[in-house]
């Protein structure tokens, strides 16, 4: 067959071939066909040797043309391929600004943060100041200030985590502080009549956990000193901060009730928002809701930071802090709360 004719063909069907191709691994398959080791072109060359010197030159020319045109053509195919490639690629991925985007996940104040702010607020609105004071606590501010010494049965009301720490008398005065009333007497230390402050902060209970317990929840603790102070003015503050928290209609009720740093020590109660006094499972069919405990200030809690009871009378209260949000929403296991479970923390 005359070479020349046979270069022509085979150019004619490289060309066809790589015209019709549509990707880029189809183009490797026609690279390896037509330029390959064992291809038709290499075969071409390879037969160069048995040709005559005269027929050799021109033979050779028309192969190695024919090379060059098949590698160019390689190239172009492959950088027209490539480019609609990346133009799909665009096509695929652009952006409608038409569309509404997307929505980002917004951070919140977890629950308890929430009410102690709410609770704060409302007292701030009454006059008071927030303070804050150290979870670490000495026995004599936890206690012993409290009108609790050592041995005293009314300790068993606190179950005390206490701190690995033994002083020269072989005593062990430092705990996890069991209620925030011990920053009562921090406060009376440092100040002098009137006082009115309320504590928020973390306390502990060595006790199991269940859904009404946990060793770790906050509690609020109201102080308020001055001279003329009456049990009167206790209601008074109280059934307001009620009324504010839980709706104006609100009703209050309060009993007697034991706190070892008090004297009177009550209980207070508010009529149920459920079914408004006629009773139902939230209020154990009562139709009141226990929601903090309070008092007059005991005399000898005054006397011990120097205060002179028969000038300064005063009232102090504490609530818990998760109660509310337990019987505002009907929360069912108080480990909720801390168990960073963000199926029950986004609800708030």
């Amino acid at each position: 067959m005359d070479i020349a004719k046979e270069i022509e063909e085979l150019t004619n069907q490289a060309l066809q071939e790589i015209a019709a191709l549509g990707e880029l691994k189809a183009l490797e398959g026609w690279r390896v066909l037509y330029l390959g080791k064992k291809s038709q072109l290499t075969g071409l060359l390879r037969g160069l040797a048995q040709l005559p010197v005269e027929e050799r030159r021109a033979a050779g020319a028309l192969t190695n043309e024919l090379k060059r045109l098949l590698e160019s053509s390689l190239e172009e195919k492959r950088a027209a391929l490539q480019s609609a490639q990346v133009a799909a690629l665009q096509e695929q991925g652009r952006l409608d600004v038409t569309l509404p985007g997307r929505p980002l996940l917004q951070g919140r104040l977890h629950l308890t943060t929430q009410v102690v702010r709410q609770i704060c607020d409302i007292f701030k609105s009454l006059g008071f100041q927030v303070v804050e004071g150290p979870e670490v606590e000495w026995d004599y501010y936890n206690f012993e200030a409290l009108n609790i010494p050592k041995d005293h049965p009314a300790r068993d009301m606190w179950d005390t985590f206490w701190v690995d720490y033994t002083n020269e008398q072989g005593q062990r005065p430092m705990l996890l502080r069991t209620h925030t009333s011990p920053m009562q007497i921090r406060v009376m230390e440092k100040t002098s009549p009137p006082v009115r402050v309320v504590v928020p902060g973390k306390v502990y209970r060595y006790e199991a956990t269940d859904a009404t317990h946990e060793s770790m929840f906050y509690q609020i603790e109201g102080l308020a000193v001055d001279k003329g102070i009456t049990f009167a003015d206790l209601k008074g503050c109280l059934f307001e901060f009620a009324r504010r928290l839980y709706g104006p209609d609100r009703k209050a009720r309060f009993r007697c009730d034991y706190f070892p740093f008090v004297e009177p020590g009550v209980e207070m109660a508010i009529d149920c928002f459920a079914c408004t006094g006629a009773g139902c499972r939230l209020c154990s069919n009562t139709g009141w809701i226990e929601i903090l405990g309070a008092g007059m200030v005991h005399p000898d809690v005054l006397r011990r930071v120097n205060y002179d009871p028969e000038v300064y009378t005063g009232f102090a209260f504490g609530l818990g802090v998760e109660r509310i949000p337990i019987l505002r929403y009907g929360i069912e296991d108080i480990r909720l709360f801390y168990s960073n479970d963000l199926r029950f923390l986004k609800q708030f």
